[in-house]
């Protein structure tokens, strides 16, 4: 990847008029080769980004807003790197479009090519989307526990197993998850919530394992697949699911899932986001 190409860190020119050339794609290979991972995926998951600077013309010239949910397969040869989404989507607002339907198959269709995959769109109106709520994790805090946390470089090797622990379902959370932006180094902020059948995880290490990211220089997708993966290998649970939810940054929030036996997670907001 050559940070010369990124339009990230960049004095940056607002455009004013509809560009989908501002789409700038990441491809997913050279992470998940560090991880171990191949063409064919272990696991099952997708990108949910919320858009909440969304803003286009009606045919009159009356501004028309929505929120927008857009969901990218975690199978997409690439990802789309967030600045050049931002970008992409302020060169809609002065942009005239009959209606919503006409935004939504807009979007679908430079989205999907920007990735090479199916991008799902939902859009909804400021009311609309306020009716969906939050929602709530149901599973255990780890942040509650009283450890000492001295790793905040990525450390794979602190999650253990309790030993002859029993074969357990639980799920997992933390709000303690940071890492950083792979080519700008900003903080990325998000809750991690882990779910699992197997044997039991040493809560305490999981936790600082999770604390180790915190100057980790990972996209957030990435993030999420390394968690998965490092799990799997140590702990081989018979059913993982890892989800990430970030706060948003520059109007856009991220939100990755990767699971090896669920195809769909339920709508999940959270009071950061």
């Amino acid at each position: 990847m050559n940070a010369n190409e990124i339009p990230l860190g960049k004095a940056t020119l607002y455009p004013v008029s509809y560009d989908p050339t501002l789409l700038f794609p990441v491809g997913r290979k050279q992470k998940r080769e560090e991880i171990g991972l191949s063409d064919s995926l272990p696991f099952w998951g997708s990108d949910q980004w919320t858009a909440f600077e969304l803003s286009w013309l009606n045919q009159k010239g009356k501004p028309q807003v929505a929120v927008g949910e857009f969901v990218f397969p975690c199978e997409s040869k690439s990802i789309v790197e967030s600045k050049s989404l931002k970008l992409y989507l302020n060169s809609l607002n002065q942009t005239k479009l009959a209606s919503r339907v006409e935004l939504e198959a807009l979007l679908k269709k430079d989205l999907s090519s920007a990735v090479e995959a199916d991008v799902e769109i939902l859009l909804y109106d400021v009311d609309e989307y306020q009716q969906k709520g939050f929602g709530k994790i149901k599973g255990e805090c780890l942040d509650l526990l009283d450890i000492e946390c001295e790793q905040y470089d990525y450390q794979p090797g602190l999650i253990g197993l309790i030993q002859d622990g029993a074969r357990v379902h639980e799920t997992l959370y933390s709000h303690l998850l940071k890492s950083n932006c792979l080519i700008t180094s900003q903080p990325d902020w998000g809750t991690v919530v882990i779910e699992y059948e197997g044997a039991q995880i040493d809560h305490a290490s999981l936790l600082r394992y999770i604390v180790s990211f915190r100057n980790h220089n990972e996209f957030h997708e990435q993030c999420v697949e390394r968690i998965y993966q490092d799990i799997m290998r140590t702990c081989t649970p018979v059913k993982l699911t890892v989800q990430a939810r970030y706060t948003r940054r520059g109007g856009l929030d991220i939100n990755p899932w990767r699971s090896n036996h669920k195809t769909t997670v339920p709508f999940l907001r959270l009071a950061r986001q």
